[in-house]
């Protein structure tokens, strides 16, 4: 089996490399799978979260841009599957400045889609999020929920899912997508909320807290993300929509609390700062579909993968200082 995937020295498209050439994800055909990963190693993206398989056999590179439709169409031929995770994703940045999430969220999902029909690719796996569905008071959404995303980074993920959709209804294409709440663990970019507060705590810095520190989030361990995507991958039914997360809901306030005990510090270093503009209240993920049809749960309890995930920021002061 040949596999593409998309952003794979980004921060989650690492870990399922890492995972699947290990041998860590389930499916004995992955044994001898091969992997080529395309990615512009700009930003959030680095080199060396793909140290770890850079010299396995079954290991390719392709330093490139997923809107690069000529070198999307050569690099794309003859693999068996894409899995697409390459976006911009960073959420204050979309509001500063839209362009970028457009052109690499839209644009380059539609071209990886035209090189995947061009070249009867098998299956294409949509990596997505659960800011597509806006913001949600109480109870959470299943896959039917209608899109309503509130910031341009989730309008511009939203966009992404329609075409990925649209090729499927449309072309027949084979696609499945994943929809995820908040990831957390090791080798993610310090502009997010974790890696940020703990690489900050640990120089002694203060660390930023929106408003009332009221909006929830539901938070992933990575690991179990990549799980779910390979369970998808492999067993998602062709069109379907999968919610992924991770079953622990936390304002950013008590998300802060745990952040600042696992780093031995109080509330002093934390600054109060101006809410962000069109800041969604809550989110909250139904996983009846992905529970039932594929057998998935998250493994990794919250408590225990933040506290190894502070200890690899600890551990690892070379990789965040640069």
């Amino acid at each position: 089996m040949r596999i593409f995937v998309t952003g794979g020295a980004g921060f989650i498209g690492s870990q399922y490399v890492r995972a699947l050439l290990s041998g860590e994800l389930p499916g004995a055909d992955l044994k001898d799978a091969r992997v080529t990963v395309i990615d512009t190693l700009g930003h959030g993206s680095d080199m060396r979260n793909l140290a770890p398989v850079a010299e396995n056999p079954r290991f390719r590179f392709v330093r490139g841009d997923i809107c690069d439709a000529e070198l999307v169409d050569e690099a794309v031929r003859g693999h068996d599957a894409i899995v697409h995770f390459a976006a911009e994703s960073h959420v204050d940045r979309s509001i500063e400045d839209a362009r970028a999430f457009v052109t690499t969220n839209v644009l380059g999902t539609q071209i990886l889609l035209d090189a995947a029909r061009r070249h009867a690719v098998g299956r294409f796996m949509h990596v997505s999020t659960d800011e597509v569905y806006g913001s949600i008071s109480a109870g959470s959404w299943t896959e039917a929920q209608p899109l309503a995303p509130n910031s341009p980074y989730a309008a511009s993920k939203a966009s992404s899912d329609l075409l990925v959709l649209s090729a499927h209804r449309t072309h027949g294409l084979d696609v499945v997508l994943t929809r995820c709440s908040n990831n957390y663990g090791p080798y993610q970019n310090p502009e997010k909320v974790i890696p940020r507060f703990v690489t900050n705590l640990l120089q002694g810095r203060r660390v930023p807290l929106y408003g009332e520190g009221d909006n929830v989030r539901e938070w992933l361990h990575v690991a179990d993300h990549c799980l779910a995507i390979q369970l998808v991958l492999r067993g998602g039914r062709p069109g379907h929509v999968y919610n992924v997360g991770g079953g622990t809901e936390l304002t950013n306030k008590e998300l802060t609390a745990r952040l600042l005990e696992s780093c031995g510090t109080g509330w002093d270093m934390v600054e109060r700062v101006a809410d962000r503009l069109g800041h969604d209240q809550r989110y909250s993920l139904d996983m009846t579909k992905i529970r039932n049809e594929l057998g998935f749960t998250p493994r990794q309890s919250f408590d225990t993968g933040l506290k190894a995930t502070v200890e690899w920021y600890r551990e690892n002061t070379s990789w965040w200082n640069q």
